[in-house]
């Protein structure tokens, strides 16, 4: 019977010959202990940012605190529920037959393992869009980066991500249990229609743009910086701009090596017709690298503080024994300053202006 037409039955072909095994002991115990881990994690992240958020509320860090606590708080639903299905499951001993006859449970689990997926892709490449216009452009950031646009923004790359899981079930093609019947996610045996390929490889794309956005934009941000760095010997003001690109390198580089391999796995399969003896293996090892993501992702916002990476810097500076870096000369150029800059660039009756307000004050 057509699976993909029978959402009842959808799968259950996998449970009578598969050839990809976990132990069940192990596999329980590990899930418990990742989940438990990714909800303190994810907590502790969300109190720190929304602590931060407080803070900066009126300042230009506002909306990339805005959007990293919504990546924040998407990891933590993805490990409460993806987490609790799955120890379900384990606990279960993968009985899908027994517990999964309308496919409703399967159906969830694949929603959500699709969503949660790309939703946190998505805001990691427009947390790095965001802080790319914050530095070149940023007269446009400060008149059009509100915290209602941002909340836009966040609700429409939620809703993007809702409708790319929602594709096979508006389509009626059922989410599929895999080899290893622990999770489920789009049909990956024995894929040989145009649909079926085709929610691979959306899937693999979409992630993989975002992964290069992030890349693109977070270069960008980079080179900018330096380059205002090292032409401008301002040290009025304070920014916040190189600790959001380290927290943001380190987002794109933990993204990048976690959800790579299972990216470019689901991309293979959809565009070779027969998967290869090792696919089972491998995708049970993709899928947990990138379950490391939504531990890892709350652990830069709780390291990768100023107040920590000062502390770092004088650990390695007294360890080291040498005076590697003065402190304050990466103190950029605050938001007020960087308007002015470009304001003098942008008009030049604006720079006649500013330097004859010295005189027009002291005559007063």
């Amino acid at each position: 019977m057509n699976s993909s037409k029978s959402p009842g039955l959808a799968g259950f072909g996998i449970l009578r010959n598969t050839t990809c095994h976990t132990e069940k002991k192990i596999s329980v115990f590990f899930s418990i202990i990742f989940m438990t881990v990714g909800i303190l994690s994810n907590s502790l992240a969300i109190a720190i940012l929304m602590k931060a958020y407080q803070r900066f509320r009126q300042k230009s860090k506002a909306s990339f605190l805005l959007l990293a606590s919504g990546l924040v708080i998407t990891d933590l639903f993805g490990h409460l529920i993806n987490g609790a299905i799955a120890v379900f499951v384990y606990a279960s001993d993968k009985d899908w037959i027994r517990f999964n006859q309308s496919n409703i449970l399967c159906s969830v689990f694949g929603i959500c393992m699709v969503f949660f997926g790309l939703c946190p892709l998505f805001l990691g490449s427009v947390m790095a869009v965001e802080r790319c216009l914050g530095v070149t452009k940023p007269i446009f950031h400060s008149t059009k980066m509100t915290s209602k646009h941002v909340k836009m923004m966040l609700t429409m790359v939620c809703l993007f991500a809702v409708l790319i899981a929602l594709l096979p079930i508006l389509r009626f093609r059922a989410y599929q249990i895999q080899a290893s019947r622990t999770w489920c996610f789009y049909k990956t045996e024995h894929v040989e229609d145009w649909e079926d390929r085709f929610y691979l490889l959306l899937f693999s794309c979409l992630g993989l743009l975002a992964l290069a956005i992030s890349f693109l934009c977070n270069a960008v941000t980079g080179i900018t910086l330096l380059r205002v760095k090292f032409k401008s010997q301002q040290r009025q003001g304070r920014s916040h701009h190189f600790e959001m690109i380290i927290q943001l390198l380190a987002i794109m580089c933990v993204s990048c090596i976690c959800w790579s391999p299972f990216l470019v796995t689901m991309a293979r399969i959809g565009i070779n017709e027969n998967r290869s003896k090792e696919t089972c293996e491998t995708i049970l090892f993709a899928l947990r690298m990138a379950t490391w993501n939504q531990i890892l992702d709350p652990w830069v916002y709780i390291l990768l503080r100023k107040a920590v990476l000062k502390n770092l810097y004088k650990i390695t500076r007294g360890c080291c024994g040498m005076h590697i870096i003065n402190l304050h000369m990466w103190e950029l150029s605050s938001i007020k300053n960087s308007l002015k800059v470009a304001a003098i660039s942008e008009s030049p009756v604006s720079s006649k202006q500013i330097s004859l307000q010295p005189l027009s004050t002291t005559g007063q």
